[in-house]
C-alpha cells in the first residue's frame, strides 16, 4: 500500500510543471516554442539560461521533497518508499494531468532522485551524465545518465525492487527521448545552444 501512496504523493509534486508557469510569467506557452518539450532545455533555448536555470532547481527539488516525504512517512521501508516517491514525481513531470500529460522528460527529477540519496552512486552517475554531455549534446548526457543508475545501484547491491524502478525509469526516459535518439543517429542533432526549432 505504502507503493501506492508514495506514487500518488510523488506525482502530484512532480505534475507541478515549472517550465509552464515560468513561461506563462513571460507571457510564452513553451508547449509552443522551441521543442514543445516542458523542460529544462527548452527553457534554456527559448527563454534563456537564468530561467533555464531556476526551472532546473525546481524540478530538482519537486523530486527531492517526494523522496523525503516517503522516505518519512513510511518507516518500515524508507528507502523504497522513497524511490517510489521520486519515481512519482518524474511520472507527474512527465505527464501532468492538467496539461494534457504533456509534460518534460523527467531526467531532471531524476537527478533530484540520485541527490536526496546522495552517496557514492549519486557522484559516479552524476560525473558520468555529465562528461557526456560536455559533447554539448544534453540528450546523450541524460540518456547515459539515467541509464546507469540501475547498473550502478545493482553493482552497490541495492534491493532488487529498487533497481528495477530505477530501470523503469530508465525504459521511460529512452522512450520520451525517442526522437533524439534518432537525431543522434542520423548526425542531426543540435548542441545545447544551437537554436533550431525542432531539438530538445
Amino acid at each position: 500500500m505504502f507503493r501506492i501512496v508514495s506514487l500518488i504523493i510523488g506525482y502530484f509534486l512532480g505534475s507541478i510543471s515549472f517550465a509552464y508557469f515560468i513561461g506563462r510569467s513571460q507571457h510564452t506557452d513553451l508547449r509552443k516554442k522551441g521543442s514543445g518539450n516542458l523542460g529544462t532545455t527548452n527553457t534554456i533555448r527559448v527563454l534563456g539560461k537564468k530561467y533555464g536555470a531556476i526551472n532546473f532547481i525546481l524540478d530538482l527539488a519537486k523530486s527531492i521533497a517526494a523522496f523525503y516525504i516517503c522516505y518519512n512517512l513510511f518507516k518500515t521501508d524508507a528507502l523504497t518508499a522513497a524511490f517510489y516517491g521520486s519515481t512519482g514525481a518524474i511520472l507527474g513531470h512527465d505527464f501532468p494531468f492538467y496539461l494534457k500529460f504533456k509534460g518534460g522528460k523527467g531526467v531532471a527529477a531524476a537527478i533530484g532522485m540520485m541527490i536526496a540519496n546522495w552517496n557514492l552512486a549519486t557522484i559516479i552517475t552524476i560525473v558520468i551524465g555529465v562528461c557526456f554531455g560536455l559533447s554539448g549534446y544534453i540528450s546523450l548526457g541524460s540518456m547515459v545518465f539515467v541509464v546507469t543508475i540501475p547498473i550502478v545501484l545493482a553493482l552497490m547491491h541495492y534491493s532488487l525492487e529498487i533497481v528495477l524502478i530505477t530501470v523503469g525509469i530508465a525504459i521511460l526516459t529512452l522512450v520520451k527521448h525517442k526522437e533524439n535518439i534518432i537525431r543522434l543517429k542520423n548526425g542531426n542533432e543540435n548542441k545545447l545552444f544551437n537554436k533550431k526549432k525542432h531539438t530538445s
